[in-house]
């Protein structure tokens, strides 16, 4: 049976760097957990760390060998971000630049990542949106200006909450609300 002596603990910078590689090791795990259930962005890790208590010296660290092995890349988060938001919650471009915005992403890698969008492709969603919505609505009759003018209210807050512009919305929701009328008139 071979024995191996125990570390000295008379010997304060050895227990130091002890400590400090247990705690790096702690914040790793964490990151890797978090990481598991979605991705994201290093200023999340770093949150994450810092609510936790985690020095900042062993947060970079750890952070950085996570970048380095690819496992935090905030724009790759950026762009898987902004495709799964258009397709699933329809966000208009202003939407997901805040977004990404919270959640701590550079303002030179939201460009790059929205700069796929243009005008005409975030106009074609947003008159998608709106005809889907318009299949479920009352639009009452033809004459009917309040019942028209609340359709049309509800559909132009819709899209500005998902971040379109106003004239962008006002104009579409007008398009597409002309456009349902005559469909359901013949």
């Amino acid at each position: 049976m071979t024995l191996f002596p125990l570390p000295s603990t008379s010997d304060p910078a050895a227990a130091a760097g002890d400590e400090s590689g247990k705690r790096a090791e702690q914040a790793r795990a964490v990151c890797l957990r978090l990481l598991t259930a979605r991705a994201r962005t290093r200023a999340e890790l770093e949150a994450q760390l810092a609510k936790r208590g985690y020095p900042d010296d062993v947060s970079a660290a750890v952070l950085d060998r996570l970048t380095q092995v690819g496992l935090v890349d905030d724009e790759d988060f950026a762009e898987q971000w902004v495709r799964s938001r258009r397709l699933n919650a329809g966000k208009g471009k202003r939407a997901l630049a805040a977004e990404l915005r919270k959640k701590g992403v550079d303002g030179e890698v939201i460009d790059a990542a929205l700069a796929d969008i243009d005008a005409g492709a975030e106009r074609t969603r947003a008159e998608q949106l709106v005809r889907d919505k318009l299949r479920r609505e009352k639009l009452g009759d033809p004459g009917d200006r309040d019942a028209e003018n609340k359709v049309t209210r509800r559909l132009v807050g819709m899209l500005a909450r998902r971040g379109y512009s106003q004239s962008l919305a006002v104009d579409v929701v007008t398009t597409e609300l002309a456009n349902e009328r005559e469909r359901r008139r013949v």
